[in-house]
């Protein structure tokens, strides 16, 4: 009996197309009528408003994520100016490096929300 589901996928995929071919033909039946054509317009407005809620949860989300990464580097930014205006960094090197990582980050954060607000007036 277990090694049933294994035949199944080592046929060449001939069990997997019967299935969409079973699947297709119920969905072909249920839209041609009223009620579920009916179904599927509510379920695909449904789907739709929520994967745009979804969306904009996402762009938000990596937005704050960003923006709380940008800054973590811009603290590690004034520590390294900090110690390169004592004179205990051999350097500007890790200086520059968090400047510019926190201005990419920053600008990722930020493009993410104008993004999240664009999407949000169309």
């Amino acid at each position: 009996m277990i090694d049933r589901p294994i035949d199944l996928l080592a046929t060449g995929g001939q069990a997997v197309r019967k299935i969409k071919l079973i699947y297709g033909a119920a969905g072909n039946m249920v839209a041609r009528s009223r009620t579920g054509s009916a179904l599927l317009s509510g379920i695909r407005a449904t789907a739709r408003s929520f994967g745009r809620v979804l969306h904009q949860l996402w762009l938000e989300v990596t937005g704050f994520t960003f923006l709380a990464l940008a800054g973590i580097g811009a603290m590690a930014g004034m520590r390294e100016y900090g110690k390169y205006q004592s004179g205990h960094a051999t350097g500007p090197g890790r200086l520059v490096l968090a400047v510019c990582f926190t201005v990419s980050f920053t600008w990722f954060g930020l493009t993410s929300f104008w993004r999240v607000r664009r999407k949000a007036k169309s």
